[in-house]
């Protein structure tokens, strides 16, 4: 997601097109979440994410880096708030996304399916592979179909005691149209509860996009 000029990149060849940025182009998303803690009631939210791409400017390492300007809103009958300022950059080779101040390697150019990578190699999270799945493939959110996605799918661990899920799908001239986090530890307490899938504590969020342009 990052060029060293404002205009979109449209490259189709290595797959730029897959993360277009400009200033102010901007992305709004319906998000739902649900939290467990050891006996208590699960906690559902829904909420709107509103990502904004922002200024550009040059990090330490010398490298054009665009400010990504996170809003939050209950419902789109109230107010937009600012929720965090993240970064996005993108060269010749990766697109890079910094969340709450980790670096994260979110798409290695030039795409191609089953091509994987360490999406950790700049924080200090530990190895985490990523794969690339689905190249140019439709996918479908909500009511719109995307003809030409991409498919990043990250650590994708199930077994008796627990869930680890992450997912994100690009679509062309778009950018993220779906992103999936699940982090989930069942009951292993008592021989009777394992397998069962009861969930003792974790989380559950899935983004949609719901609109997306220029301002």
């Amino acid at each position: 997601m990052l060029s060293c000029q404002r205009e979109p990149v449209t490259d189709a060849g290595p797959g730029y097109d897959y993360a277009p940025i400009e200033t102010g182009r901007y992305c709004v998303y319906d998000v739902s979440e649900q939290q467990y803690a050891l006996n208590a009631t699960p906690v559902q939210r829904t909420y709107q994410i509103k990502e904004i791409i922002g200024t550009p400017y040059t990090d330490a390492a010398g490298q054009t880096t665009y400010r990504l300007l996170r809003y939050r809103r209950p419902s789109p009958a109230t107010d937009w708030q600012l929720d965090s300022i993240w970064a996005v950059q993108r060269t010749n080779t990766e697109l890079r996304r910094t969340e709450n101040g980790q670096p994260f390697v979110l798409v290695l150019f030039p795409v191609r399916d089953r091509l994987q990578w360490n999406g950790n190699r700049y924080n200090a999270l530990g190895e985490e592979t990523y794969e690339l799945r689905n190249v140019g493939q439709p996918y479908r959110v909500s009511d719109t179909t995307f003809n030409q996605t991409l498919t990043v799918l990250g650590q994708n661990d199930s077994t008796l005691v627990s869930q680890t899920r992450r997912l994100t799908v690009f679509a062309r001239q778009v950018g993220i149209v779906y992103r999936e986090r699940v982090q989930l530890q069942y009951c292993s307490s008592t021989p009777t509860c394992v397998g069962t899938n009861q969930i003792d504590y974790g989380f559950r969020q899935v983004y949609r996009l719901r609109q997306y342009g220029t301002n």
